[in-house]
């Protein structure tokens, strides 16, 4: 893992963005369409860690988005073209707009300042969305991913990042997937090869230590 000199040379705050992908409570809440999966954010630590990275980022005027998956009552737009979309219409919580569910989840808070994406269609919380855009607009070069799922939504978004050109970061602490040996696994193998990798401790400091100007 890198030196704080080298997270901080990495973590310029005017130009560092952090991203939390589908912190919501219909996903890692009490609540959730995938219990399994709330369970691992919130018993690993994952979700607490996402909260402290995103109040060090409003501390230290660092931007944050968060993406957010959701559906219309009809459906319309959705996609079926996969096993994860058809199953996810079964489910017992759905993730409607308008509801509770697409709410971003305790204990993250959500600033004026921040930016809440929603997104109807698609596996990334980047391809497709507003966030790409966003993060030009922004003047956005290294992108630190949180969240869930280890399984499909961050990898997503870090391949998506990086072909963009932005710098993933990734706090190996503030993601989870199911079941819990697998995220390591997909780390190591997988976004260590493409991603800066970090921890939430590490972090910290580097996000909440100067404003914008």
């Amino acid at each position: 893992m890198p030196s704080h000199e080298q997270l901080s040379e990495l973590l310029d705050p005017a130009t560092t963005v952090l991203l939390t992908v589908e912190c919501q409570q219909g996903v890692v809440g009490p609540d959730s369409a995938l219990p399994e999966l709330a369970k691992e954010a919130r018993s690993s630590g994952a979700l607490a860690n996402v909260a402290r990275l995103v109040a060090a980022a409003h501390a230290g005027g660092v931007q944050v988005v968060h993406a957010i998956a959701e559906r219309r009552p009809d459906g319309r737009g959705a996609n079926r073209n996969a096993r994860l979309f058809r199953a996810a219409e079964r489910l017992p919580v759905q993730q409607l707009s308008g509801t509770s569910a697409v709410r971003v989840a305790a204990p993250i808070e959500v600033s004026e300042e921040d930016f809440v994406v929603r997104r109807l269609h698609g596996l990334s919380p980047i391809q497709g969305t507003d966030v790409d855009p966003l993060l030009r607009n922004l003047g956005c070069r290294t992108l630190v991913v949180t969240g869930v799922s280890a399984n499909v939504a961050i990898p997503n978004a870090v391949f998506d990042a990086v072909n963009r050109g932005y710098t993933a970061v990734v706090p190996t602490d503030a993601i989870a997937g199911v079941p819990s040996d697998y995220t390591p696994v997909m780390i190591r193998n997988t976004l260590a090869l493409v991603a800066t990798l970090t921890t939430t401790a590490d972090l910290v400091p580097c996000l909440n230590r100067r404003r914008r100007g």
